[in-house]
């Protein structure tokens, strides 16, 4: 099962298989079925949802109050009521709401894009981390946005991203931000994360015409095979749309 229907599990797929892969690792390890994940800005629970039909409970934290309303409507059509909570706040007040080493597994998915400092704000997500807990990382990816502005005859915007991405030194200062493997791996560091796994997501589902996707008897699978062989190798992370990080806390 995917978060979400066929036509968009394109743009999920990866991220859900290594996600699920992952949870049931860590699962094992700590011999117990149940764990505690914290999904921040998780808004609708797009993944806490699933996680929490797969038995573990999930806390969102998220800023709009209309998405936890919407998370709560989700999770109660879904029968997982009693495992999934939701609290208003972001990384910054994370500490007044999630104690230290409370948690099995972190789920950082389109914030660091966001947020005003992203190395704070990945410290303060694996300070509630449990030694050997998991931190799933997604993250906008730097050239993937210049390749899909030119692809799609923006050139002058794409040199601009290419020259001044957002959030770097010489670059505007407003997210949202771009990174590269490297900066997620180098973030990741800091925090006091080991990298297990790198993948490319979104890396051919955004630039096939989507009339092509819909119409072509069998396209959806196709395409989403290609996505899954493709995303663990490197030569491709570079045009994919998003990266994801799977880390540990050493």
């Amino acid at each position: 099962m995917y978060p979400t229907r066929p036509r968009s599990s394109l743009r999920t797929a990866v991220v859900w298989e290594v996600l699920r892969a992952a949870l049931a690792r860590r699962a094992e390890e700590l011999d117990r079925p149940v764990l505690d994940v914290l999904d921040t800005g998780g808004g609708t629970g797009n993944f806490a949802v699933p996680v929490a039909r797969l038995g573990h409970r999930v806390t969102v934290v998220d800023p709009s109050p209309d998405a936890l309303f919407a998370l709560e409507r989700r999770a109660a059509e879904a029968g997982v009521t009693d495992l999934v909570r939701g609290l208003q706040g972001d990384t910054q007040t994370l500490p007044e709401l999630i104690d230290p080493a409370s948690v099995d597994a972190v789920f950082c998915h389109g914030v660091l894009e966001v947020v005003d400092d992203p190395a704070e704000a990945l410290g303060q997500l694996a300070a509630t981390l449990r030694k050997g807990g998991m931190v799933s990382l997604l993250a906008a990816n730097r050239n993937g946005a210049v390749l899909a502005r030119a692809i799609a005859g923006h050139f002058a915007e794409a040199q601009g991203l290419l020259e001044h991405p957002a959030g770097s030194p010489d670059g505007p200062a407003a997210p949202p931000r771009r990174f590269t493997v490297e900066e997620l791996r180098a973030l990741a560091d800091a925090a006091g994360l080991q990298v297990a796994s790198v993948h490319g997501v979104r890396i051919f589902a955004d630039l096939v015409p989507g009339v092509l996707v819909d119409t072509e008897p069998g396209a959806v699978e196709a395409l989403l095979a290609l996505e899954r062989a493709a995303a663990e190798q490197s030569a491709f992370h570079t045009v994919a749309t998003q990266l994801h990080v799977l880390a540990e806390l050493r």
